[in-house]
């Protein structure tokens, strides 16, 4: 199985050691390529070979941070101008700025202006985020109106008070002010990249400011089909946490709605494998009604307690006195972000944000 890591390959770094050939003949390709594999690489994972290759680039770059950003710059726009479509590896460039380029603000914004229609700048801006505060904002706030999609993404993705993998940012979790401005000048983007970035920043707010969100739903309610749907996805958080003036600012209401035959097929379940069960839903109401339908999943965690997660099955309207009859899966397949423990796990049934009784299952290790 390819590991993440592997992305940086010899021939990558060849081709980014001509890259800066190019543009500064006095780039020493060869002991660039040696440095690179000197020591311990091999045994590098992704994060560690990410700050090897910025500091290694270091090394060969003027000690100017202002003439080695300048080079940079260069490089990226001939990639873009010849089309070079850059991928994960090439982070290693907003790294660079990011690490050497702190204290020198002017130079580093211009860079991420240009850099970021490359390769996204997203997780470097944070530092300056927290250095400079409102400098960095408000030129965050002009990048919001850039003609270049990737920069007004930036504006909005960078400036996340919770961005995932990511340092977050305590100030604008604290209060989120600040960058409202900014979702408020692409809250009707047309680049869905950036709208979707928009409502990601939406629900990170909602995690800490739920009434915030509220409001601003209700402020740009009917602006457009795409601000609806930023909307809509960035409450997101509040509708799995059932929050009732969402629910409400929905339609969504749980009353006559009926779960019936909540049953689960696999009341032992092997790490590895699939939780099947199943369930009917029932509009009691003579008339239709929107209907969002969910099932939360009690994990066992290390500590013997058990953590909900909130799964979506569907949303839409049913019509008066319709029975539906689903059935789903739910995977335990090992995956990196999740480590499973064995034991009495629990699954529910959720209704326009009211959940059902729960049923047990037993979760055994391979």
């Amino acid at each position: 199985m390819a590991l993440i890591k592997d992305i940086y390959t010899r021939e990558f770094y060849q081709f980014i050691a001509d890259q800066f050939h190019r543009v500064d003949s006095n780039f020493d390709r060869q002991k660039f390529i040696k440095r690179i594999f000197a020591g311990n690489f091999n045994e590098m994972e992704w994060k560690q070979r990410t700050k090897h290759s910025t500091a290694t680039l270091h090394e060969f770059m003027p000690t100017s941070f202002s003439e080695a950003a300048s080079l940079l710059r260069q490089v990226v726009r001939h990639l873009m101008e010849t089309n070079h479509r850059g991928g994960l590896e090439y982070v290693i460039f907003p790294d660079y700025i990011e690490t050497y380029g702190i204290d020198d603000f002017e130079t580093a914004v211009q860079s991420f202006e240009i850099i970021t229609q490359f390769i996204t700048c997203e997780f470097a801006v944070r530092p300056f985020i927290i250095k400079y505060g409102a400098r960095m904002i408000s030129e965050m706030e002009k990048w919001s109106q850039s003609p270049h999609p990737q920069v007004r993404r930036l504006a909005s993705e960078g400036s996340r008070p919770r961005l995932p993998w990511a340092m977050a940012i305590p100030s604008l979790k604290n209060d989120p002010a600040p960058i409202l401005s900014i979702l408020e000048n692409l809250n009707n983007d047309p680049s869905d990249s950036v709208r979707r970035s928009v409502a990601n920043n939406l629900n990170d707010i909602a995690k800490d400011h739920p009434h915030l969100v509220l409001s601003i739903a209700r402020k740009w309610n009917g602006i457009s089909k795409n601000t609806d749907a930023i909307i809509k996805h960035g409450s997101r958080t509040l509708l799995k946490q059932g929050q009732p003036e969402i629910l409400h600012f929905y339609g969504l209401d749980s009353r006559d709605f009926q779960v019936k035959n909540f049953s689960v097929h696999t009341p032992t379940v092997k790490i590895g494998d699939h939780l099947i069960f199943s369930f009917q839903i029932a509009n009691g109401n003579s008339v239709p009604k929107s209907l969002r339908l969910e099932y939360g999943l009690y994990y066992k965690k290390s500590n013997g307690q058990l953590a909900r997660k909130v799964f979506k099955i569907s949303e839409r309207i049913y019509q008066g006195a319709e029975i539906n009859y689903i059935e789903r899966k739910q995977s335990f397949k090992l995956i990196t972000t999740r480590k499973f423990y064995a034991g009495t796990h629990q699954i529910s049934i959720i209704v326009n944000g009211l959940e059902t009784g729960r049923v047990e299952f037993e979760l055994l290790h391979i």
